[in-house]
């Protein structure tokens, strides 16, 4: 379980890297010819799913989704929201009982998170956006 929970906040830290390196520009643009959203509205998903996945992790069980953010293209309150959302996170693992974890609950989290960083990748290479160090080095992109 520990091992899961690693990943998770790995991935989490390497999702506040992408938007951190990206540019409040980039937060409009979508993958060209192609149904798509915002990078911005990515985010929107992102946290979003971090939130209802901890409330799903407290409970035990599924309750909805909900996103607190509410400018998809407001780069700080983006940054912030993402921060946020990964230090309750990280307080919620520190004083779990392991045992008392849902595993399927924190995999869908881990697998949400990493979904939306393939399509990041979409949408940066539909972009010409370059990578932070960090996700060349994990995703050799």
């Amino acid at each position: 379980m520990e091992k899961i929970i690693n990943r998770v906040l790995k991935a989490m830290e390497l999702t506040f890297e992408f938007y951190s390196y990206i540019s409040a520009d980039h937060l409009r643009l979508n993958i060209h010819n192609t149904p798509s959203n915002t990078i911005g509205e990515q985010a929107w998903c992102i946290i979003g799913a971090r939130e209802s996945y901890l409330k799903a992790l407290e409970k035990g069980y599924w309750v909805g989704f909900s996103c607190s953010l509410k400018d998809c293209t407001d780069k700080e309150s983006i940054v912030s929201k993402l921060e946020e959302s990964e230090i309750k996170l990280r307080e919620f693992f520190q004083g779990v009982d392991f045992s008392s974890l849902d595993v399927d609950i924190l995999v869908d989290l881990l697998e949400h998170e990493v979904q939306h960083h393939g399509q990041l990748i979409r949408f940066s290479y539909s972009n010409k956006i370059g990578f932070p160090k960090s996700w060349n080095a994990r995703y050799t992109v």
